[in-house]
């Protein structure tokens, strides 16, 4: 398991161990700096930062999920099917992570 401060080892270590796409790697690279999980040093590597993110309590989790099912609810009752219903949260989603780039300066 790696820690806040651990350092993951060069997208060409990667590559030679799992012979896999430099692409690949470094795609994955960019969504875990994106998601906040890493940062990338220039000229040091790419380093594990602390999550601040917590486990959602209970009661939390379990408001969420009722207005979630409210939502979804309505959407097919507004004739909505399953597809558009995906694709309005994937959406909402892209929109959301935009908007925290946005914040972010990326």
């Amino acid at each position: 398991m790696l820690r806040a401060g651990d350092q993951l080892p060069t997208a060409r270590e990667v590559v030679e161990r799992l012979a896999i796409n430099p692409n690949t790697v470094l795609k994955a690279y960019r969504e875990l700096e994106r998601e906040g999980l890493v940062q990338s040093r220039p000229g040091l590597g790419t380093f594990v930062i602390k999550n601040e993110r917590h486990p959602l309590t209970r009661p939390v989790h379990l408001r969420l999920r009722r207005s979630l099912d409210r939502w979804v609810q309505a959407a097919l009752a507004a004739g909505l099917d399953r597809e558009s219903i995906v694709g309005m949260l994937t959406l909402a989603l892209y929109e959301s992570d935009r908007e925290v780039d946005d914040e972010r300066g990326a």
